[in-house]
C-alpha cells in the first residue's frame, strides 16, 4: 500500500474537522506503534519460536502459548470496562495509554532473555507476552475513546478505518525488517533476503528471533510519540482517581444494564463477540493449517504473512471508505459473509485435491514456493481474510461510535473490548475438539462457519447502523 493513499485518506478526514490534520496523525501513528507486538510477537516470530525451540515439544507449547493467550484475555476481560469507565470519570485518555504503554515497553524487552537452554526461559516468554498483551489492548480501549473527540460522526468510519491501515502497513515494514535483516534460520545462518543478520545477531541462540521484543518496544516508543505530543486529550474533571474508580465500577454495572436495556447496543455487543471468537481462530489456526497440510515452513509462513499483511492495508482503507458511504452495519455484514466462504473453500482444500473431490497433482521439488494448487489457492484464500479482516474490526469500532454518546465512550469501548476478548477461548476450543474428535485439520473451518453463522444473524437484528 503506497504511503500517498494514506495521506489522501488522511487528507479525507479533515472536512468538518474537529481537530487538526496533526492531531489526527497523531492518533493515528498508535496503530502503527502498537502493530509489531502483534505481527512480530503474537503472530509470526516469537510464537513460533516459542513452540519450536522453548517448549518440550510443539503441542506442550501451543498450549502453553494458548494458556497464557487465555489468561491474559481474563485479565483483559475484567480490566477493560473498569478502566475505561474511570478514564471517561476523570476525563483525559492519555495518562493511561502511557501507563499501558510503559508496561508494554517493559514486557517486551523481558522476551529478549527467553534464550533456548535456559531454565527461566518458558515463564518469562509467557509472562512477558500475558502482560504485553493486557497493556497494549488496554491501551487501545483508550485510544478508540478518543475517536468521538476528534472528527465528526460522518467520519468515523474513515478514521477507523485509515487507522486500522497504518496498523497493518507498520505490522508489515516492521515484518520486512526482521524477517529480512535480523531473524536468521538456525540452520543457514542466513535471513530470508539471504544476508548476515546486523548487529551480530547470533541464530544458534535465536537472537533474531527473541529481539522481535526489544525491537517492538523501542518501536512503540518512538511512534507512540506524536500522539502524546500533538493529539489533544479530553480535558480533566474536578473528580479525585478515589472516587473516579469509585464511579467507574458504578457505571461498569449501569452500562451493562444500560447495554441491556438498549437493544441496538446489547445485541451488537454479543454478536461482536462471536465474530471475533471465529477471527481469532482464522488468525491462530491459519499458520497452523498451512504447516500442517501444506508443511509450509519459517518462509512460507514469513512470507504468507507479509502478503496478508498487504491485502489487510489496503482493505482496511478501501472498508474505512465503504463505512461512511454505507454505513458500518453493511460493512460487518459483507466481511462475515465472506469470511464464511473462506472458511467453505478452505474446507473444500487437501493436500492433493480442491473443491473437495477436484484431485490435483502433488508438488514437485522443483516447483518452487506454493507450488501445488491447492497451495496457491490456500494463499488465495488468505489473502481475502486479509482484506476484510481490517474492515471487520474497524467498522465494529466505528459502529459502536455511533451507537453510544461520546461522553461515555470509553466504557463502552471497555465492553467492546470485553465482548471482543470474554469468550476468545470459545471458537479455538471448538476448534480443537472437533479436530480431536474427527481426526483432521477440516473440522476447524467447519466450526468457525457456525459461529460466523451466529454472528451474522445477532447483527442482522442491530437497528441503529
Amino acid at each position: 500500500m503506497k504511503s500517498g493513499e494514506l495521506v489522501k485518506s488522511v487528507d479525507s478526514l479533515m472536512p468538518s474537522q474537529k481537530a487538526s490534520r496533526p492531531a489526527v496523525l497523531g492518533w493515528l501513528l498508535f496503530d502503527w506503534a502498537c502493530q509489531p507486538f502483534f505481527t512480530l510477537v503474537t503472530t509470526f516470530v516469537f510464537a513460533p519460536y516459542f513452540a519450536s525451540a522453548l517448549a518440550p515439544d510443539p503441542v506442550s507449547g501451543q498450549s502453553l502459548w494458548g494458556y497464557a493467550t487465555a489468561a491474559a484475555g481474563l485479565v483483559l476481560a475484567i480490566l477493560s470496562p473498569v478502566l475505561g469507565s474511570i478514564a471517561d470519570a476523570t476525563g483525559p485518555k492519555k495518562p493511561w495509554i502511557a501507563a499501558c504503554g510503559l508496561v508494554l515497553v517493559i514486557a517486551s524487552f523481558a522476551l529478549w532473555y527467553a534464550a533456548p537452554g535456559q531454565s527461566y526461559a518458558i515463564p518469562v516468554a509467557l509472562i512477558g507476552f500475558a502482560f504485553g498483551t493486557v497493556a497494549v489492548e488496554v491501551a487501545a480501549v483508550f485510544n478508540n475513546a478518543m475517536i468521538p473527540h476528534l472528527v465528526p460522526p460522518e467520519r468515523y468510519g474513515r478514521l477507523s478505518g485509515t487507522g486500522w491501515a497504518m496498523g497493518y502497513l507498520g505490522g508489515l515494514v516492521s515484518l520486512v525488517i526482521v524477517l529480512g535483516f535480523l531473524a536468521a534460520d538456525p540452520v543457514s545462518m542466513n535471513t530470508v533476503l539471504g544476508l548476515d543478520p546486523l548487529f551480530g545477531l547470533n541464530p544458534s541462540t535465536r537472537e533474531g528471533d527473541r529481539i522481535t521484543g526489544p525491537f517492538s518496544a523501542l518501536w512503540f516508543l518512538v511512534f507512540v510519540l506524536p500522539l502524546f505530543l500533538v493529539t489533544p486529550d479530553v480535558p480533566r474533571s474536578a473528580m479525585s482517581l478515589r472516587d473516579a474508580a469509585r464511579k467507574g465500577l458504578q457505571q461498569v454495572r449501569s452500562t451493562i444494564a444500560d447495554a441491556r436495556l438498549h437493544p441496538s447496543v446489547g445485541r451488537f455487543l454479543l454478536a461482536n463477540m462471536v465474530y471475533q471468537d471465529a477471527l481469532v481462530a482464522l488468525f491462530a489456526f491459519g499458520g497452523i493449517y498451512g504447516a500442517g497440510v501444506f508443511g509450509w515452513q519459517a518462509i512460507e509462513l514469513g512470507l504468507f504473512g507479509i502478503m496478508l499483511t498487504i491485502t489487510g492495508t489496503a482493505g482496511a482503507l478501501i472498508g474505512g471508505r465503504l463505512d461512511d458511504r454505507f454505513g458500518a452495519k453493511p460493512v460487518i455484514l459483507g466481511a462475515i459473509l465472506i469470511l464464511g466462504l473462506v472458511c467453505l473453500g478452505v474446507l473444500s482444500l487437501g493436500r492433493e485435491h480442491i473443491l473437495f473431490v477436484v484431485p490435483t497433482a502433488p508438488p514437485a521439488p522443483d516447483d518452487g514456493l506454493y507450488g501445488s494448487a491447492p497451495e496457491k489457492v490456500f494463499v488465495l484464500l488468505g489473502l481475502v481474510i486479509g482484506s476484510v479482516a481490517g474492515p471487520l474490526q474497524a467498522s465494529s469500532r466505528s459502529l459502536l461510535a455511533r451507537l453510544v454518546p461520546a461522553e461515555a465512550a470509553g466504557r463502552y469501548f471497555g465492553l467492546l473490548a470485553l465482548s471482543g476478548k470474554v469468550t476468545s477461548f470459545l471458537a479455538p476450543l471448538a476448534v480443537a475438539v472437533a479436530t480431536a474428535i474427527f481426526q483432521t485439520q477440516a473440522a476447524g473451518p467447519a466450526v468457525l462457519i457456525l459461529f460466523l453463522l451466529v454472528g451474522f444473524w445477532l447483527l442482522k437484528g442491530v437497528q441503529r447502523a
